[in-house]
């Protein structure tokens, strides 16, 4: 038997785009997903698990079921419908009542600035490689600790940069839908970096009472053999992916192995980085003042050497071995014969959790605290009895939890975990045909039932041991 600390917050996540629904209600403006969705008419976000309207149940189901954290987004478009200018007071007493009401079932509320909700006018600007677009975000994010500062105690303020960028300019599968454009995904990564940067500073200056970090996916890379060109593939996709927003999260710059890399990976990519001088100084500033880091963490990846043009195919339908990844300069990722997979391809490696724990408390020792703020098993759930028997996806996250522990027991300051998710949402690529949540919703009737696992995280909260 193992078990958690007495204050180990064992959370759920959720994401205002995909919970809350009502795109168009309460004067929303629109994000850069609304007509990019619309004109593919195939997935309606619209409603999504009207978390808008339903959060009150939610919330009350969460105490119920021994659920002490949550974390939510500030949807920008309900504050700022144009990003900028003029305030929807709507959506900033929508916002209060959300987080009144968490605090009222003694769920905490881990608030997040941004997860992948660009409003519209800003992504024409250029979005993320755009100044604009970093000064409104500060901005926003100002507002936001000045509004409801008194009640957050845990801000975010980027949720995964990567999968920003990878989504926008390499795999193409989030507006403006570009592939294999390295380059801009690494200035993206760049200036949302400094965006962070820049917000810890406001959030710092302001002296709030409060915590503030930022989420990364991280993905463990492995080589696929012994080869040293595999080796080499592999710690390429980790610098890229991984480090070289570690070194600057943690340390406030580029370690001289990163810039290296991602130099070489520019060079074979016909492209450039540009930082400014005035830069520097913030991201310096700014990794001195982070209080936490979440880490969402799903699947990690085994890579072999590449040689050719850059080739990807997303499985966004779960139909198992369609996934296609290899990256010009990079490397490719493929199977490990002795590793299972998702429907959609992705590897079921806790292990790879546990490492990058491990490295974390190795390479950048003076971190604070670490919060793993996104974990879970998107599985074709089939609702019987009124119940979901997803004993697959309890057993995912057992093992996960497992590693976790052994994590803290080597010395790692873990201090929570977020299911991904509280109920079924709405998927940025995928729909409702993958569901993810503790809760299954009939995205009909928008009624939650709740499922095996659901019962199982409960009894894990009350008891904090891990059977």
């Amino acid at each position: 038997m193992q078990k958690f600390p007495e204050n180990f917050i064992f959370g759920a996540a959720t994401a205002a785009y995909q919970a809350e629904g009502a795109t168009k209600i309460g004067n929303k403006g629109k994000t850069y997903w609304d007509d990019y969705l619309a004109e593919q008419n195939v997935f309606d976000p619209s409603t999504a698990s009207d978390f808008y309207h339903k959060y009150r149940e939610d919330l009350e189901v969460c105490q119920a079921f021994g659920i002490n954290g949550i974390r939510i987004s500030i949807a920008w478009t309900r504050i700022f419908p144009n990003g900028t200018g003029e305030v929807n007071q709507s959506g900033v007493d929508y916002y209060h009542e959300l987080i009144d009401t968490c605090i009222k079932n003694k769920v905490e509320p881990f608030v997040t600035l941004h997860h992948f909700d660009t409003p519209d006018p800003l992504f024409k600007l250029g979005d993320w490689l755009s100044q604009e677009m970093v000064t409104a975000f500060v901005d926003f994010s100002s507002f936001c600790f000045k509004e409801y500062g008194d009640k957050v105690n845990y801000w975010i303020t980027i949720n995964e940069p990567w999968s920003v960028v990878a989504g926008q300019y390499i795999i193409g599968h989030f507006p403006p839908n570009k592939q294999y454009d390295i380059p801009k995904a690494i200035q993206a990564m760049h200036n949302m970096m400094v965006a962070h940067a820049r917000v810890v500073k406001v959030y710092v200056a302001g002296n709030y009472h409060g915590e503030i970090g930022i989420v990364h996916i991280l993905e463990s890379k492995y080589p696929i053999s012994d080869k040293p060109e595999d080796d080499e593939a592999a710690m390429q996709e980790h610098v890229l992916a991984n480090q070289f927003m570690l070194d600057v999260t943690f340390n406030g710059c580029y370690s001289e192995e990163s810039l290296a890399v991602v130099k070489n990976i520019l060079k074979q990519n016909q492209g450039e980085l540009i930082i400014r001088e005035e830069e520097l100084e913030i991201l310096s500033d700014a990794a001195q003042k982070i209080d936490f880091l979440g880490i969402n963490y799903y699947a990690s990846h085994f890579l072999k050497a590449y040689e050719g043009e850059s080739l990807i195919h997303h499985n966004g339908t779960g139909e198992k071995g369609s996934s296609i990844f290899a990256l010009k300069g990079i490397g490719e990722r493929v199977s490990n014969p002795k590793i299972p997979t998702t429907d959609w391809d992705w590897p079921i490696y806790p292990q790879g959790l546990l490492d990058m724990l491990l490295y974390i408390k190795e390479k950048y020792p003076h971190y604070k605290k670490i919060y793993v703020t996104e974990n879970g098993m998107g599985d074709k759930d089939l609702l019987t009895n009124e119940t979901v028997n997803d004993d697959a996806r309890i057993e995912y996250v057992r093992l996960h939890l497992s590693a976790i522990l052994k994590a803290v027991e080597k010395g790692v300051n873990v201090q929570g975990y977020f299911i991904w998710s509280l109920m079924d949402v709405f998927s940025w690529t995928n729909g409702y045909n993958k569901r993810y949540g503790l809760l299954y919703v009939d995205f009909d009737t928008q009624k939650r039932y709740a499922k095996k696992s659901a019962y199982w995280y409960k009894k894990l909260a009350e008891t904090k041991e891990l059977l």
